[in-house]
């Protein structure tokens, strides 16, 4: 094994930016003087990391939203797989992004550069047919859930469950008065979140909507504040949209600092996705929705091998927070799911008890796991 190892790592979107970013902060304290490169954000550049592309090139989701921007992503990855088999890093490892990764994954192993995954594909919702093409792909699957590696083994895939890393990284207590202090909140009154997503298409998509159930919600509840982390590059956008909303008095759009969002409030309406976790790691009820092209969620639903989409109703095998999705992901509807939360002070307990346990499951030193794994790779 060579005494300064060289890694190259692709991450889309700011989820997998943050992943990728713990697991090199562990990386380089094993190896300090190690070089790492290739697709990654503003996070991992942070801990070191050389970005030849930025990860929002990635950040596209949905089969119409993927194939506008099809030709610049093929191409992108079409130049990073001639750069990789120029240089060899003596390990690849790709951050979530399966439908980027895995090709090229399969591509670099097969030239005999080792590769690992981060974040098995969720194979146990949908797609299962994925699995043969993760077998061909990874040397090695780090898992962030504790029934993925046993359902790899079935498949004789190498896998470690490494624990979810933002387990870690939020406390299982947050403090609430002192979020709301920092975002300039009332320390009384009802606080609700507002995540509409972190790629443009799903601004687009769900801001407005968003917005509008806030402000039915603001009809009702004229005490209550509305607060909402936008991922920087699309502020302006959300503001332009906010500001074609009517009656929304008490809104505040900050920019990310979704963590402090997600300590202050009450409770959230948060599109599909990471963010998901994330509230309920904060211990937080919420309104999962999301709404796509007709086209892609049409193509999607026959393929989902589970109820549920939202992660905390997964990991619980429960609808333990309503799903509002496409059709019914209307102003009036999500209104009325964020107000059944407030009016039930038992309910929003009982649901934070499961989240505190679910917290409890997935908290690992995700970091040094994961980073012992990657070494056994290496020593192969």
């Amino acid at each position: 094994m060579p005494g300064t190892p060289r890694f190259a790592l692709v991450a889309g979107e700011a989820s997998g930016d943050l992943l990728a970013s713990l697991v090199l902060q562990a990386m380089r304290a094993r190896w300090p003087e190690l070089a790492a490169h290739g697709i990654g954000g503003p996070q991992m550049q942070a801990r070191g990391f050389e970005a030849w592309w930025p990860a929002d090139k990635l950040s596209v989701s949905g089969y119409i939203e993927v194939l506008r921007h099809l030709r610049e992503i093929l191409g992108i990855r079409d130049a990073l797989r001639e750069r990789l088999l120029a240089e060899r890093p003596d390990v690849f490892i790709g951050v979530d992004a399966p439908d980027f990764n895995l090709g090229l994954e399969t591509q670099l192993r097969a030239a005999g550069i080792k590769t690992v995954h981060f974040v098995c594909p969720s194979i146990w919702a949908w797609r299962m047919k994925r699995v043969e093409k993760l077998k061909r792909a990874c040397d090695h699957v780090l898992c962030i859930f504790p029934f993925e590696p046993e359902l790899l083994a079935r498949h004789g895939i190498d896998a470690t469950y490494v624990g979810h890393p933002l387990a870690n990284v939020i406390p299982m207590e947050p403090d609430q008065a002192g979020a709301r202090q920092a975002l300039g909140l009332p320390a009384q009154g009802e606080v609700i979140a507002v995540l509409p997503g972190s790629r443009a298409s799903e601004v687009e998509n769900l801001a407005p909507c968003f917005l509008q159930a806030a402000a039915l919600l603001q009809r009702q509840r004229p005490d209550a504040w509305f607060v909402l982390p936008a991922v920087p590059r699309l502020q302006a956008r959300i503001e332009e949209i906010a500001r074609g909303v009517p009656g929304l008095r008490n809104l505040k759009i900050v920019a990310g600092q979704s963590h402090a969002v997600l300590a202050a409030c009450d409770v959230a309406l948060v599109a599909s996705g990471t963010a998901t976790l994330e509230t309920a790691l904060f211990k937080r009820p919420m309104v999962i929705s999301y709404r796509t092209h007709w086209l892609t969620y049409a193509l999607m639903k026959p393929r989902h091998l589970q109820p549920w989409i939202g992660l905390p109703n997964i990991l619980c095998s429960d609808f333990v927070v309503p799903e509002l999705l496409q059709s019914n992901a209307k102003p009036e509807s999500l209104c009325g799911a964020l107000a059944a939360w407030l009016d039930s002070p038992d309910r929003m307990r009982g649901v934070q008890e499961k989240f505190r346990a679910l917290h409890g499951q997935l908290r690992r030193d995700t970091a040094t796991l994961a980073t012992d794994a990657i070494e056994k790779v290496l020593q192969r």
